[in-house]
């Protein structure tokens, strides 16, 4: 572990929620601007891979661009599935890491269109695996420990808990919906990439995340915006369904981690400690955006209206992190309360940029920047 190189990184899906939130991580660019989370200490080159389908933004990103593109960011429009391209990326620029965030995540979407889910995220799972193999020269007779693949997954592929007991690293896989089953079929081909290649692979799997530049189609910065813009607050069912929510950055911290100190053939669960019941986290971010704009929360709770439950609708996720936490030293330091106000009052202060989402506004400005890429 202490040969990995961590110098040339390849991150998939880099222009998403997360993976965005990632890159800006490791140059010290936090779009929460708290100093909490400290300095990752790289000093490499990141090669960001992202197709830009729809909650693909390469605006998340601009600043990063702006600082250290073409000598320390480099952004590749690609399809994780389109073979040659990997294959061209990775000798392009000698990737020794992987770090894997690109994924099809909506359980909504994948409902309507599960086909797109399959194509990302199993067959784009294992292109990306193969070519590691390939390009690295990886077997079971020819260990390598400079190089790693680090696969991103979700707590989802559990599927879904009682009123008690947790999520551990041991928990049998039981999807409940397409998106949660082509993201178990990808873990099982990571795995069984290091059981019969020997790819070094390590693997994570996390709760719900939230914090900034997360696509306005997932719960926190839809209710944000619907709450300013005075629309209705749509809740599944009674709205007791159950998450368990970490900070992003958090997650990101977690995911470095990992990437340096992780054992190979190891999978981690990472957790925020921090459980809510859906409609019970509606009624904060309404108490918390309403103080903001200076309204009424109770003008604002007769707009919550109950929809019909969704398919599938696991009922409770919650994650035992011990694992991660006794191995690695990793821990959260990020509040839900001081999260939750970090992130209320990043939306309403980038009101341009959520506007360009919910308007599709900034598909053009993609258009008009990356044409041909």
């Amino acid at each position: 572990m202490a040969g990995r190189k961590l110098q040339n990184i390849l991150v998939t899906g880099g222009c998403g929620f997360i993976g965005s939130n990632f890159i800006r991580y490791l140059f010290g660019m936090s779009a929460s601007a708290s100093e909490a989370f400290g300095d990752a200490g790289f000093s490499g080159r990141v090669v960001n891979v992202d197709s830009l389908t729809y909650a693909g933004n390469t605006e998340n990103l601009a600043e990063v661009e702006a600082k250290y593109g073409g000598s320390r960011y480099f952004f590749e429009r690609a399809d994780i599935s389109d073979r040659p391209a990997v294959e061209r990326i990775f000798r392009q620029y000698d990737i020794d890491t992987v770090i894997h965030f690109a994924a099809e995540s909506h359980v909504d979407r994948s409902v309507l269109g599960p086909g797109t889910f399959i194509q990302t995220n199993v067959v784009g799972t294992y292109t990306l695996l193969d070519a590691a193999r390939n390009y690295w020269g990886c077997s079971l007779d020819r260990q390598r420990d400079d190089v790693l693949f680090h696969h991103i997954s979700t707590d989802e592929v559990y599927g879904s808990l009682g009123e008690t007991g947790y999520f551990t690293e041991e928990t049998a896989y039981d999807p409940r919906s397409p998106y949660s089953a082509s993201k178990a079929s990808s873990d099982h081909i990571a795995l069984a990439y290091f059981h019969t290649f020997g790819l070094p692979v390590t693997l994570s799997n996390c709760t719900n995340n939230y914090g900034p530049y997360q696509f306005p189609e997932k719960l926190i910065p839809l209710m944000i915006a619907n709450i300013r813009d005075g629309k209705a607050l749509p809740v599944y069912g009674e709205g007791k369904n159950i998450r368990d929510w970490i900070y992003v950055e958090d997650h990101n911290r977690a995911v470095w981690q990992i990437v340096r100190q992780g054992r190979t053939g190891e999978k981690y669960n990472i957790g925020g400690e921090n459980e809510w019941q859906n409609i019970r986290l509606l009624h904060k971010l309404i108490e918390l955006t309403a103080a903001e704009l200076g309204r009424e929360p109770a003008a604002v709770e007769k707009t919550i209206t109950h929809v019909k439950d969704r398919p599938g609708h696991d009922a409770r996720y919650a994650i035992d992190c011990s694992k991660i936490k006794a191995e690695l030293g990793w821990q959260r330091k990020m509040t839900f309360e001081e999260g939750l106000l970090l992130t209320v009052r990043w939306y309403l202060s980038h009101k341009d940029w959520m506007d360009r989402i919910l308007s599709g506004e900034y598909r053009n400005w993609i258009a008009e920047n990356y044409a041909g890429r």
